[in-house]
């Protein structure tokens, strides 16, 4: 059981690093946000489709209900992505993704409406450091800053993935995290068709193999691996230890867009961190009782 869990670590914690990519990529690559999501959604179908095949994985959808629940989810996984590259553009990859990892907080909160599982009052100490770290991510209040706008785009972004992996949790167990994911990508290229006429996507000559990274390893691989590793852990489990998304985003942010972090994204971020090793510990407790 004990070296169960730790290959289900491993293999969530991998997922969470090709993820990651998505601050350096979503701040450097110079697109209408719509566009780089509309590109990235139709190329990760087309990767997805042509693995579904090759594993011979069946595409079928075994009712309307479901099919009305992945449309949804779409549409909150596309409102996930693009307040979260806002929140980028915005301010920076540091605070982009230590805001957007608020999400373990509300979907610890939101779970029990999701599913049987009880409200776990840690989670509100957990939260605590959370919305503590998030205040010393951007302590002047002012509309008119933009950190402040990018802390509040993560925020909207955390909220909307909360949602979208909270309502995939209960067909996790059906499906195929890759049915889910190609699902969810090929809705969004089709309710995103209105981006390339109304937006400018020439640059995409010269972005092209950033895209196609962000595609495949990002969101193909990434996504997929993630969905799946929710057979093994609760979702709230599991998007906790997903918070080090951060750590890794910032050291590729410092290594390939030159990103200094400051000392208050610094102690912001300890705060936000810390829930891991906390929830880490925890869930290994669980698992081994």
């Amino acid at each position: 059981m004990k070296n169960a869990h730790i290959k289900h670590v491993f293999w969530l914690t991998l997922a969470t690093i090709f993820i990651s990519t998505s601050g350096a990529l979503g701040k450097f690559i110079d697109m209408p946000i719509p566009v780089i999501i509309w590109w990235r959604c139709a190329l990760a179908a087309l990767f997805l489709f042509a693995f579904c095949k090759f594993k011979t994985i069946k595409l079928k959808v075994h009712s309307n209900q479901d099919k009305l629940t992945f449309f949804i989810a779409a549409l909150f996984l596309g409102a996930h992505w693009i307040t979260y590259f806002y929140a980028l553009k915005l301010s920076n990859v540091a605070i982009g993704m230590l805001s957007l990892f608020t999400f373990p907080v509300f979907t610890a909160i939101l779970e029990p409406l999701f599913s049987k599982v009880k409200f776990d009052p840690i989670h509100i100490i957990l939260g605590g450091l959370v919305l503590l770290g998030i205040y010393i991510l951007a302590p002047e209040f002012n509309l008119e800053n933009s950190q402040l706008k990018g802390v509040l785009f993560g925020l909207l972004s955390a909220i909307c993935f909360a949602i979208r992996t909270l309502m995939l949790k209960q067909h996790v167990l059906v499906y195929n995290g890759s049915i889910l994911m190609f699902y969810q990508v090929l809705i969004l290229t089709i309710v995103l068709v209105p981006a390339l006429f109304l937006m400018d996507t020439s640059a995409i000559k010269t972005q092209f193999s950033y895209v196609m990274l962000l595609a495949f390893l990002t969101t193909a691989v990434g996504h997929t691996m993630f969905i799946n590793s929710l057979k093994h852990f609760k979702v709230s489990t599991a998007s906790i230890i997903a918070s080090t998304q951060p750590v890794f985003g910032i050291i590729i942010a410092f290594l390939f867009l030159n990103e200094i972090p400051t000392w208050n994204i610094f102690l912001g971020g300890t705060l936000i961190i810390s829930t891991v090793i906390i929830e880490s510990v925890r869930s290994n407790r669980t698992t081994k009782e």
